[in-house]
């Protein structure tokens, strides 16, 4: 199974390189973040056309998150159980007996306000979310737009961020916490050597001269984490025109059932 996690940045301004890059990458799933469009808006002719189907928790002009897949997929939730709220950040589903997440948390900037109030809020729901799932299912997979740098070694230069809420310390805590429960950076545990820039601004030279930052994420858990063949970020979407600031970030996990059809 191949999966992969996009920050898009607006699904219907950047349609067109998108579908080519369906058609070339062809991954069975595709979690999108930042959609910025209603239900109603949202390119459902276009992306059957290539094959996939679409779960969508839209929201006009802000947020969004979407699920593509190739199989039908049964939806699980819009929105954290823990935490009801009117923005379109959260959506869950089941993909066969994998529970499948597309995740978009709150940037939270600037330190001190009601967004980074709601971003702290938002992580401790998620994480009590992600908890409860474990005590039931052994499948999980979140992907998505995390807002957290976790560490130094995951942006070009920390300096401009130690203000910030990408850095702040609750949020890498609970972000962290993540692995303590038993899950799994899918990227950080194949690669060693490559920073896994996920984003990179649109200044002139930010992404020529890779002056960026890992704050897109798939997580998994063990039982995943056994099964998992690669983890790459795709950098082809960022070097078109008009790109999104993110680059999609893709993973591929052995499936026994799917070996066998």
């Amino acid at each position: 199974m191949k999966i992969a996690t996009f920050n898009i940045n607006s699904i219907n301004a950047r349609l067109n390189t998108f579908i080519l890059w369906l058609r070339t990458t062809s991954p069975d799933v595709v979690l999108l973040q930042e959609i910025k469009t209603e239900f109603n808006n949202f390119p459902f002719f276009e992306i059957n056309a290539e094959g996939y189907h679409a779960v969508v928790f839209g929201q006009k002009g802000y947020n969004g998150v979407a699920v593509l897949s190739k199989k039908n997929v049964h939806l699980l939730n819009e929105n954290l159980p823990e935490l009801q709220n009117s923005e379109a950040r959260y959506l869950e589903v089941l993909y066969d007996d994998i529970i499948i997440s597309s995740v978009y948390m709150p940037n939270g900037n600037p330190l001190g306000s009601e967004k980074f109030d709601f971003k702290l809020k938002f992580m401790q729901a998620f994480n009590e979310h992600a908890q409860k799932l474990l005590k039931s299912h052994q499948k999980i997979i979140f992907g998505g737009d995390f807002n957290v740098i976790l560490s130094k070694k995951d942006v070009y230069d920390e300096t401009p961020f130690l203000n910030n809420a990408l850095t702040n310390e609750d949020a890498r805590r609970y972000l962290t916490a993540l692995k303590y429960f038993g899950y799994y950076d899918s990227f950080e545990c194949l690669n060693f050597k490559d920073n896994g820039y996920t984003y990179w601004d649109y200044g002139p030279s930010a992404f020529s001269n890779d002056f960026g930052m890992r704050i897109d994420y798939l997580f998994c858990s063990a039982f995943m984490a056994e099964r998992l063949k690669n983890c790459q970020v795709d950098k082809t979407l960022r070097k078109q025109e008009r790109p999104s600031d993110h680059t999609p970030l893709i993973a591929e996990f052995y499936i026994e059932n799917e070996d066998k059809k």
